[in-house]
């Protein structure tokens, strides 16, 4: 197990919208981000990018649970992000597994995290959300 993964995802956690600066003893100044919806560079964007979705969200938890180093400098966290969303599912919590890929120095320089985009967004939309379990039904 990765001593490196575990204190990344570690303080990964601890994230919130008032300790953002954390994110700076994470990342380098050109870490290229990047998941299902968005695609980020640089450490300033990611801050600003951190900052908007701590604050359309009224709960953003990461609980870590996989630690899986594959090479020097790269490995994959593996998660589950619970969150609530004032326009999504009602406001109830949404569950989301995912596992993000990181490539690392010092500080993590690409970060890419996988997941159902369809999980976290599309099926808790009041329209959407009909349609794509419908849909989810036929094809089954």
């Amino acid at each position: 197990m990765s001593d490196f993964l575990q204190r990344f995802a570690h303080t990964f956690a601890t994230l919130d919208k008032h300790n953002l600066h954390l994110l700076d003893s994470l990342y380098s100044q050109d870490i290229a981000f990047a998941d299902p919806l968005h695609e980020v560079h640089g450490l300033s964007a990611l801050r600003t990018y951190f900052a908007e979705l701590y604050s359309n969200v009224s709960q953003l938890r990461f609980d870590f649970h996989g630690f899986d180093q594959v090479a020097e400098g790269e490995g994959y966290l593996r998660w589950n992000m619970v969150f609530c969303h004032p326009r999504l599912n009602g406001g109830k919590v949404i569950n989301v597994q995912g596992c993000s890929h990181l490539m690392w120095d010092e500080k993590v320089y690409r970060h890419r995290d996988y997941f159902d985009a369809g999980a976290m967004l599309y099926e808790h939309l009041p329209v959407l959300g009909s349609v794509i379990s419908w849909l989810k039904r036929r094809v089954g």
